[in-house]
């Protein structure tokens, strides 16, 4: 007998009056008890469902005793779930069906009929096994960050591939140092975290870090905000103010956006930094302050000096190191680390525990181009994190905008092939439900069960 009510049985057989009488007999051992005569709805009923062990038939259609079925749906279902606790159940078994069960990942193999006290026996070792990998699995993850942990200084950057690996070299050599450093790259590739791991490991790590987005500082404003300004300097300076360079003055100074900068205060800038001092508004008084600078643009920089629109003696000034971050399409390899990642954070943050996400959905997320890179991944998991209702996020949770995939906002056909015209309605139709399987299905006149089988035919 089972020793305590534990885990989620999935039953698969043909015949109603097996699944009531495995639906009786597990039904006080165990949490609860799903059954279905349908094996075409195992994908859907995993993806709902994390189930510890599924009893699965072997045979679904009229007259068969191969059990060719019941090796078919083991191998689907451990494709879904690799690490699946599945027992095969059948009538028509022999010493060869079950060695070949077992060297196809079936844990065991029960005979019908089956004696009550034995199967309950085989289910709880087979929940047992399930407890057992699930703990082996964790150890794995804990030892796994424990070990990144202790080799990775910048835990923070999230990357093991080349380009990330090549960054993170850069970081190591130029942060004990106070030279100056300009990080370049897209929208959401993460220079304020490069430039925030730069001053953590740096030697001014106790001291400030103050960050400046320069695109929202306009010409009229830089100076007060820049070199601060003494009580009466303008009609709104009500008391003296220390500019960021003063307030940052021992610590690290960030520059984001330095490209935006207009040529007369890229002037006014390029003769602080080479002064090392600045004079409030409304005072005649030089400040002395002492920085590590670091500043970043999204801009192609070098092509604006080449233009004349950004100053090449203030780019030899604020780039004696340059780092290059990679987008997102170039480090392809660091998705799913990401995806884990951002999937942790917001399951956490909305207590939406036991989300996965399914490898139709991962191979889609890894296909994306991701024009807004690592910000645009993070917005996305977030989006599927709070809409969905399944246990496992899938293709369709995952949805971005006709401008972005490079279509447009109808249906427009490139052929009259009735995949791609289905194909084209079903991803129409998620898009206008912003995600939502279950309004989406409703107007395609489909049960969820059959939406999610096209979508994940369909890789959407």
């Amino acid at each position: 007998m089972l020793n305590e009510k534990i885990g989620k049985v999935l039953v698969v057989d043909d015949d109603e009056d097996i699944l009531t009488a495995l639906r009786l007999l597990l039904k006080p051992h165990v949490e609860f008890v799903h059954t279905e005569r349908n094996p075409d709805n195992i994908p859907a009923r995993m993806r709902e469902v994390d189930y510890q062990v599924i009893l699965l038939d072997m045979n679904f259609s009229k007259d068969a005793t191969t059990g060719k079925e019941g090796f078919t749906w083991l191998d689907r279902i451990l494709s879904i779930d690799p690490s699946a606790v599945v027992i095969l159940i059948t009538a028509y078994g022999d010493i060869d069906t079950a060695v070949r069960a077992i060297k196809e990942g079936a844990i065991d193999f029960v005979l019908k009929p089956w004696q009550n006290e034995k199967l309950l026996a085989t289910v709880n070792a087979a929940l047992r096994l399930h407890a057992s990998r699930a703990e082996v699995a964790q150890l794995k993850d804990r030892q796994k960050v424990l070990s990144a942990d202790l080799e990775q200084n910048f835990q923070e950057i999230i990357g093991h591939s080349e380009p990330m690996k090549r960054v993170f070299e850069t970081i190591e050599k130029v942060a004990k140092t106070d030279a100056n450093v300009l990080i370049l790259g897209e929208n959401g590739t993460g220079k304020e975290l490069i430039a925030r791991a730069i001053h953590r490991n740096s030697l001014r790590s106790n001291e400030v870090f103050i960050s400046v987005d320069m695109g929202a500082i306009s010409d009229s404003i830089f100076e007060s905000e820049m070199f601060g300004h003494v009580r009466g300097a303008y009609t709104d300076a009500k008391s003296d103010r220390p500019g960021r360079f003063e307030i940052a003055s021992k610590g690290s100074l960030f520059l984001d956006e330095i490209g935006n900068l207009s040529m007369a205060v890229q002037a006014k800038l390029l003769t602080t930094l080479e002064t090392r001092r600045v004079i409030r508004m409304g005072s005649n008084q030089p400040r002395n302050f002492d920085i590590r600078l670091i500043c970043a643009t999204n801009m192609s920089i070098h092509e604006m000096v080449a233009k004349r629109e950004f100053r090449q003696d203030l780019l030899y000034r604020i780039n004696t190191v340059e780092i290059q971050l990679p987008p997102l399409r170039d480090r392809r390899e660091d998705i799913p680390l990401l995806v884990q990642y951002y999937l942790d954070h917001y399951t956490k943050k909305y207590k939406k525990g036991g989300l996965s996400v399914g490898q139709g959905a991962l191979r889609k997320l890894e296909r994306y181009n991701w024009p807004g890179n690592v910000r645009e991944l993070k917005h996305a998991l977030e989006r599927a994190v709070i809409m969905t209702e399944s246990k496992v996020l899938q293709p369709g949770d995952f949805f971005f905008s006709m401008h972005e995939e490079g279509g447009s906002e109808g249906i427009e056909l490139d052929s009259f092939n009735l995949e791609e015209v289905e194909r084209s309605v079903i991803l129409k139709a998620i898009r206008k439900h912003t995600g939502n399987i279950s309004r989406a299905a409703d107007e395609l006149g489909l049960t969820r069960t059959s939406l999610y089988r096209r979508i994940e035919k369909y890789g959407l």
